[in-house]
């Protein structure tokens, strides 16, 4: 009797042909991008190095496009946010040593964030591999070590037969929920020898399915039924698992009110009636989720920024959705459901009850007018003017980026994203950098719309070098830059703890000429006119930089004290 998972496809006569008489002048960085090639990537981020030089030299032998970053960094967030987008593994090419450290920052953000980076790094020689000190240039004991903690999965690749095998594990454990970034390095050796291995073709990579156990729906399906005020927190993982169609459609039938957290911003409709928003470090929406009898989960830990900063105590039961099983119950007990979110939201749909509540409008109604009433008695009017600017301008469905910068902690909150994978933010690491070289990897995913980046002045000059990558590939990437001076939040956190800040003053550039100096239109704006500018900066084919020099305050947080 022959199964299923018996059968073996046959190679075609050309097939075999190509096998048996591969194509000469072909080394093992051929063999890293057939790999890729065949495993459907189009578009690989990075830079080059020398022992990584195989593997830059086999990518003008492909169908690759390589968009080449001017800091490793921002090579792994521009990568980062290629995924993020496309929902498919961003290729990052990097080189042994000082160029794969440089992209740790990175890495961490694709981890917290769940974005699937496939970051793939040459090694010193194989003669020197096993901790030795040879003395090879960027040698490091085990390199492999730095990342461990900070990726996945790690693939180490010893000879050029493994190349295939280990870059299709990788992919795989990239794309299977929850996302995130891998590892893969390749000595010099390696990637330098010719090869006389056939020319990689199809590889199969397909990522396992994170289903629920149907025991623990079940469960979930009837404390939702029969909840009195059912309440839900949907996180980044509802974005990620491109599920935000059916959380809408299971909120409807609870009549649940929903807060997005700042992952999962766009996860649920901004307006609708049962949205109570974003406003997640806000006392009044911690007291509704609290009151909650039935707290629903739905691909978020509850972490420090979704906690209300840990002050979040919920009173009644809590069912979690989460596919990184670290997150399961870490902060709070739990009816725990390991899967990944659109799986455990269609089961809670084939089995949850119909029930209606004709008092939860009007309690996300209360909730949304008294943030507003917190927020007005604090004369934040400037802030929020910028914000609704900022807003009006960009065009509905095109993604922003956003640093960690005061305005971006205002957006975490008070800005409606208008569609679910629309906005990011580098608030899953919380480094500095994020906004400009990430938004240019989402312009490169998506060419047709224009892409908003938002940075204040210090966050910017991580990254200004990429002026020169927008420019080369003249890429459609507006970048608002708030120039408050220095280190706005950290003055102000200083002030508040200190009396007095320190070392949070700067000099910085004049950014609209050091923009015109790479070829790129540069715009100084006013708080009156910033709508106006960033309006017609988005319309116009290519980069384009808009520089608002204002020093701009935080709303008062509401869990202290």
């Amino acid at each position: 009797m022959t199964h299923d998972h018996d059968l073996v496809l046959r190679p075609t006569a050309a097939q075999i042909s190509t096998a048996l008489n591969p194509p000469p002048g072909r080394n093992g960085g051929d063999l890293v991008v057939e790999t890729l090639t065949g495993l459907g990537a189009t578009t690989v981020f990075g830079l080059p190095g020398q022992h990584a030089l195989g593997m830059f030299d086999a990518l003008r032998r492909s169908s690759l496009r390589y968009i080449g970053l001017r800091v490793e960094n921002n090579a792994g967030f521009a990568a980062d946010a290629y995924g993020r987008i496309t929902g498919e593994a961003a290729p990052l090419l990097l080189s042994t040593g000082p160029g794969a450290l440089t992209s740790l920052a990175a890495l961490q953000e694709a981890a917290a964030a769940s974005a699937p980076v496939l970051a793939i790094s040459s090694q010193i020689p194989t003669a020197g591999l096993g901790g030795g000190r040879h003395g090879y240039l960027h040698e490091l004991p085990d390199q492999a070590a730095s990342f461990r903690g900070v990726v996945k999965s790690v693939h180490t690749v010893r000879s050029q037969s493994q190349i295939p095998s280990a870059i299709a594990a990788a992919w795989k454990s990239a794309l299977t929920a929850p996302h995130g970034p891998v590892w893969v390095e390749i000595p010099q050796d390696v990637l330098l020898a010719e090869t006389g291995l056939p020319v990689v073709t199809a590889m199969d990579a397909t990522p396992d399915d994170l289903a629920p156990r149907p025991e623990l729906t079940a469960v979930a399906a009837d404390l939702l039924s029969r909840a009195a005020r059912p309440a839900i927190i949907a996180g980044g993982g509802v974005v990620r698992a491109d599920a935000s169609g059916k959380l809408l459609q299971l909120a409807e039938r609870l009549d649940a009110p929903v807060v997005t957290t700042f992952g999962g911003k766009g996860a649920f409709p901004w307006q609708h009636p049962l949205s109570m928003q974003s406003w997640l470090e806000d006392r009044y929406t911690t007291d509704l989720l609290e009151d909650a009898d039935v707290l629903l989960v739905v691909g978020s830990g509850l972490g420090e920024l979704s906690s209300n900063y840990h002050t979040f105590k919920p009173r009644g039961r809590v069912i979690q959705i989460e596919a990184d099983l670290g997150k399961l119950e870490s902060n709070h007990p739990a009816l725990g459901i390991h899967a990944d979110a659109r799986l455990a939201l269609q089961a809670l749909l084939e089995t949850v009850s119909p029930r209606e509540d004709d008092k939860a409008a009007g309690r996300v109604r209360d909730l949304l007018a008294r943030v507003a009433e917190r927020i007005a008695a604090q004369e934040l009017t400037l802030e929020q003017d910028v914000l609704a600017s900022v807003r009006r301008a960009l065009p509905a469905g095109s993604p922003s980026f956003w640093d960690m910068t005061i305005l971006a902690y205002w957006a975490w909150s008070a800005f409606d994203a208008r569609g679910a994978n629309t906005m990011h933010s580098a608030q899953g690491a919380g480094g500095l950098g994020y906004g400009f070289p990430a938004a240019l990897g989402a312009a490169a995913a998506d060419p047709s719309r224009p892409v908003l980046a938002v940075s204040g002045d210090g966050g910017a000059l991580y990254s200004i070098a990429e002026l020169a990558t927008a420019k080369q590939y003249d890429l459609p990437v507006t970048w608002l830059i708030v120039d408050d001076g220095g280190y706005g939040i950290l003055r102000e956190y200083m002030t508040d703890a200190f009396g007095q800040s320190t070392a949070t003053e700067l000099t910085r550039p004049d950014y609209v000429a050091l923009a015109e100096s790479f070829g790129v239109q540069g715009t100084r704006t006013t708080p009156e006119t910033l709508e106006t500018d960033l309006t017609k900066a988005l319309a116009t084919p290519g980069p384009s930089v808009v520089v608002l020099p204002a020093v701009l305050r935080m709303f008062a947080p509401t869990h202290l004290g």
